[in-house]
């Protein structure tokens, strides 16, 4: 790790206001400080976020729920609000890490944490992400966790955040700041495929700093859940997850939400699968035939190309456990 500087502020417009070239913003520090020790990222100042008041809170009001960007994930898993009406953000923070990470790691942060793609991390490699222009070694290389949907000749990494998943199956917002304006994007809008830029991963100006989520009421997201396949139960990342939220009339289904993690290089929304669940009944055989709209445009390579029916079954078996099959 490299020589920096480090200050802390008691308010946003400072923090942003030292904020610059060489400059990084730190709350929990789960993922910068590895990537500083990797030598993946050397900025020469950081600035610490955590005495800013403004950035804390958890509300449930009539509009929906409010998350200050930095609520530790453990504490937003746990939250009394949370955990009854939107259970799947709760079961994403608590299937993400480990308990010592969660109770370091902001909710700000983790929406911004960076890809684990190995190439991304060992700086001897070409990564298009890291250094633009120098090539994607996943593409020829070792790809088993990497993406198959929203890929491009210049980056296949996955994105690796479980509650990303949820919220965007929620169809939340973040509240973005800078020193003269803020602007509320929807999260789905806010990630960004690679394309031609994969070192632009979302819509995050210099300067500018998450500093709340807001995820819409939804009465229904009571019975909603997580399911997060992985090569081992703790400490993993997803080879495919599925966020999902069901309304059912008797056995038909009124509405649902669909995303999907572990393919993507984004957290990955499927209206067209949930356009083909409304009004349809509540079976196997309808899940099964909509899932299978989810890998559309799917592009595997040589070592991943079992995510394309994994996470067909992953969307079915989440959907599964929340209702009774017919």
């Amino acid at each position: 790790m490299r020589p920096f500087l480090y200050e802390s502020f008691s308010s946003v417009q400072e923090a942003m206001a030292q904020s610059g070239t060489g400059s990084s913003f730190i709350a929990g520090g789960t993922t910068l400080l590895d990537l500083m020790k990797l030598e993946v990222l050397n900025p020469s100042r950081l600035l610490d976020l955590n005495r800013l008041p403004q950035m804390r809170g958890i509300e449930m009001n009539e509009d929906g729920l409010y998350i200050g960007a930095l609520e530790k994930m453990s504490d937003v898993a746990a939250h009394p609000e949370v955990v009854a009406n939107y259970p799947v953000i709760s079961e994403a923070r608590l299937k993400s890490a480990s308990a010592q990470i969660r109770n370091m790691a902001s909710i700000g942060g983790n929406l911004l944490q960076r890809t684990r793609c190995g190439y991304f991390r060992d700086v001897t490699t070409p990564c298009n992400k890291r250094e633009p222009g120098t090539g994607c070694s996943a593409i020829d290389g070792e790809n088993r966790m990497h993406a198959i949907l929203g890929t491009s000749s210049s980056c296949i990494a996955t994105h690796p955040s479980d509650l990303a998943v949820a919220l965007v199956a929620l169809d939340a917002s973040v509240r973005l700041q800078n020193a003269g304006e803020e602007r509320l994007v929807k999260l789905d809008d806010f990630y960004l495929v690679p394309g031609t830029t994969p070192d632009r991963e979302n819509q995050l100006r210099p300067g500018e700093l998450i500093t709340e989520v807001r995820v819409p009421r939804l009465p229904w997201a009571r019975k909603s859940s997580y399911l997060k396949i992985r090569d081992r139960e703790s400490y993993e990342f997803a080879l495919t997850s599925a966020a999902v939220a069901l309304d059912l009339d008797g056995d038909t289904i009124r509405d649902v939400r669909i995303a999907v993690g572990g393919v993507g290089t984004k957290p990955w929304n499927l209206p067209n699968v949930r356009e083909a669940l409304v009004g349809k009944p509540f079976k196997h055989e309808t899940l099964s035939a909509a899932a299978k709209l989810a890998v559309h445009g799917a592009s595997p390579f040589k070592q991943n190309g079992f995510k394309v029916d994994l996470v067909q079954r992953t969307i079915v078996r989440a959907l599964s456990n929340l209702g009774d099959l017919a």
